[in-house]
């Protein structure tokens, strides 16, 4: 469980893939697949060698493949080039790195967005991505980068805790209905920029989220089955929707039942954190 104490991770002597802590709670998802790709002697390659095992590619159906930040040319937008040739520019470091398991973990999500993120370029009629980047975009962006899925069972207590996380009635949600979790919901982080800074956990990490309905037989099913449905039911529900904005809700991701020590009223009364809900 986190303590909030920083570690040094500047050394330079210190592999950006060793700030992982795969043992951490809300990488369970993720920790098959991130260590044996932290374990890699060439880890980009690793990730391009699962990437055609699983036979991940773009919205345009050509192959992903995860490359250099170089080849990136210099006046067009990062989306714009993954939409166009397939290709993921990926720095050395732990950023990237976690773009790209995402990518792996959730293909069809990812493609997903790349394809909003590609129309809303295409619509300002610019692949550089310099003219301001309109809500739309903005929303796609940000789930990209910040957001958490929380999934609940289509039953009373289920829709009883949405109620109470949007309501921001955050002692309520995680101490009055502590139980509900993992056994009606839970939470799976997607956003690789909320990955980066959970590395460094610290209490006010906040995650923009979107909550899935999900059928009984969802928890019933194992971790990669979990996984696909999840990746098939948001790739229809953005293609249905088009668009994120005003769909995500705040969530303080180290309240979450058994994500940090210390969660006892006091814990959840920080309004610096588990802020009120603004009055309209």
């Amino acid at each position: 469980m986190p303590t909030f104490a920083a570690s040094d991770l500047s050394n330079p002597c210190t592999s950006f893939l060793h700030a992982m802590d795969w043992s951490q709670p809300w990488l369970a998802p993720f920790r098959v697949l991130g260590m044996q790709l932290s374990a890699a002697a060439d880890w980009r390659l690793a990730l391009n060698r699962v990437a055609q095992e699983r036979n991940i590619h773009n919205y345009l159906g050509l192959p992903l493949n995860f490359v250099a930040q170089a080849e990136l040319p210099a006046a067009m937008a990062y989306e714009a080039f993954i939409g166009s040739s397939g290709k993921v520019p990926t720095r050395d470091n732990l950023h990237d790195f976690l773009n790209a398991l995402i990518w792996l973990s959730f293909p069809a999500i990812k493609a997903r967005l790349n394809a909003l993120q590609a129309a809303e370029l295409a619509r300002a009629g610019t692949l550089s991505g310099s003219k301001p980047r309109g809500a739309a975009r903005d929303a796609a962006t940000i789930f990209d980068e910040n957001a958490a899925l929380l999934l609940v069972r289509d039953n009373a207590a289920g829709q009883a805790l949405v109620t109470a996380l949007r309501s921001h009635q955050w002692t309520e949600a995680f101490i009055g209905q502590r139980d509900v979790f993992g056994e009606d919901a839970e939470v799976r982080l997607f956003g690789h920029a909320l990955l980066e800074k959970l590395v460094r956990p610290y209490k006010a990490i906040t995650a923009h989220t979107l909550v899935i309905s999900a059928p009984a037989f969802y928890f019933a099913l194992d971790e990669d089955a979990r996984r696909d449905w999840i990746d098939r039911q948001i790739d229809v529900d953005l293609a249905q929707h088009g668009s994120l904005v005003g769909r995500l809700t705040p969530l303080p991701v180290l309240g979450i039942p058994g994500w940090c020590d210390g969660q006892d009223r006091d814990f959840y009364a920080d309004s610096a954190v588990f802020r009120p809900k603004r009055s309209i």
